[in-house]
């Protein structure tokens, strides 16, 4: 057991620690977040229009009409299809704000420099019509939406940081002191703000002249469709898994420093359900961000309700009976800080075994559950990771009953890999307690029996 501590505090900490620390990460992390709230309100529409009731559309229909769907969607579009918009902001205005520069100025000019390098649409054939309309340069909202996340993320870290170049050269516009801050940080993000700008024209240019034609389709080829397949494959969501746990055995926040880089990948996965979902086509994308969400991390990172359950009903420790009161109301919530921190799991070799090994059976076992179609995928509802157990799932499975049926059937299991290792523990704790000599009674394993 020493040898794996040793392992963990030596090699894997420091090389986990360094990562989590990078600020370009943090701000990706940071910046998605912002599309969160929007998303989630957006989601409430998205289930008012699709609850499973029978007779519910024609009773909807009855009283507002038969466009009530659509108009009733109008939040959703509003919400979902400016995601890439928001991050554009997000993630310059965190970069910025980690190398103590003007945030504001900084994620307006991203949000400048993301539709620069987006192409607007300047015609459009309407249906029936013989000629095509022009128009004044209309933005395409499918580039605004998911399909522009990557794009966006680039565009915020690269002008942010031509931002730094230029304003820690000191090649700004500085007014007197007299002139008021906003005003005074407006003429400061001038001569950067042009430089971005230019940059980034140049860029455009370039780029039309060659096959490609945007910078949205160089990312989606040689950026999107790779990481697509890795974050949408069963290996690579293992792997992604994988990494969450081992960096949460460490003490480090897993699913923030991975999620900055996936999180993109499965927030493009989910809003793709999302559309297939509204014009009820078949769902195309298994892993999505509610998949691990609300599948795999029932209880929270591990997937440690099953183990606070333990706790509470057959500890017979003392320490093991009080933590799990205390943490069967946050694991509800799927918050787990209790049980990682306070058990510990952090540097428990004895523990990290399961907490390890549950996450990555269920991947297995929910993806070949939704694979085969016993169970509904996920519809593209950004159901908050907070959500309680079975709730959650018949959210997450757009108001099927097979999702909350998937949750405890993962439950179920999780409970069986957690409980015999609870057990060894409960024992040296209760051990403890009773005052035996560490080197008493300890079973083959250095464990007390």
């Amino acid at each position: 057991m020493s040898k794996i501590n040793n392992i963990l505090e030596n090699k894997i900490m420091p090389v986990a620690g360094r990562i989590a620390a990078q600020r370009h990460l943090q701000a990706l992390r940071d910046g998605l977040i912002l599309t969160m709230p929007l998303i989630i309100v957006g989601s409430l529409f998205l289930i008012l229009g699709f609850i499973p009731i029978p007779g519910y559309a024609d009773f909807m229909a009855g009283i507002f009409g038969e466009a009530w769907l659509s108009k009733l969607l109008y939040p959703v579009g509003a919400t979902f299809d400016i995601m890439a918009l928001i991050a554009a902001f997000g993630i310059a205005y965190r970069l910025a704000e980690k190398y103590g520069l003007d945030a504001l100025s900084a994620g307006a000019i991203s949000v400048a420099a993301f539709l620069l390098a987006t192409p607007y649409q300047v015609s459009f054939l309407p249906e029936g019509a013989k000629e095509a309309i022009l128009v004044g340069g209309a933005i395409p909202t499918a580039l605004m939406g998911s399909k522009g996340l990557f794009v966006a993320m680039l565009v915020a870290m690269l002008s942010t940081e031509i931002y730094r170049f230029v304003v820690q050269r000191n090649i700004v516009i500085r007014m007197p002191d007299g002139v008021p801050p906003a005003v005074s940080k407006s003429f400061i993000a001038l001569i950067p703000g042009f430089f971005v700008i230019a940059i980034i024209w140049i860029l455009r240019l370039i780029i039309e002249q060659t096959s490609f034609a945007s910078l949205h389709n160089i990312v989606g080829e040689l950026l999107g469709k790779p990481l697509g397949v890795l974050g949408g494959s069963l290996i690579g969501s293992l792997v992604a898994v994988l990494l969450i746990q081992l960096l949460w055995s460490c003490g480090l926040h897993g699913a923030s420093i991975v999620g900055g880089v996936m999180g993109p990948i499965w927030l493009s996965s989910m809003d793709t359900n999302r559309i297939a979902f509204q014009d009820g086509q078949n769902l195309p994308n298994i892993f999505t961000q509610q998949f691990f969400d609300i599948f795999i991390y029932v209880g929270g990172s591990g997937a440690t309700l099953a183990l606070v359950i333990a706790m509470l009903f057959w500890a017979k420790s003392q320490q093991m009976k009080q933590l799990g009161r205390l943490a069967i109301g946050p694991g509800l919530f799927n918050i787990n800080e209790p049980i990682t921190f306070g058990m510990p799991i952090v540097m428990n070799p004895l523990m990290i075994v399961p907490f390890i090994l549950a996450p990555l059976v269920m991947v297995i076992t929910t993806y070949i559950a939704m694979s085969t179609g016993l169970v509904a995928k996920p519809a593209g509802i950004a159901v908050p990771w907070t959500m309680p157990p079975i709730i959650g799932g018949y959210l997450a499975a757009g108001g099927k009953v097979s999702g909350a049926i998937l949750q405890i059937v993962n439950f179920v299991i999780c409970f069986g890999i957690y409980y015999p290792f609870f057990k060894m523990w409960d024992r040296q704790k209760l051990a403890e307690e009773r005052g035996v000599s560490s080197d008493k009674n300890l079973d083959g394993n250095g464990f007390t029996a």
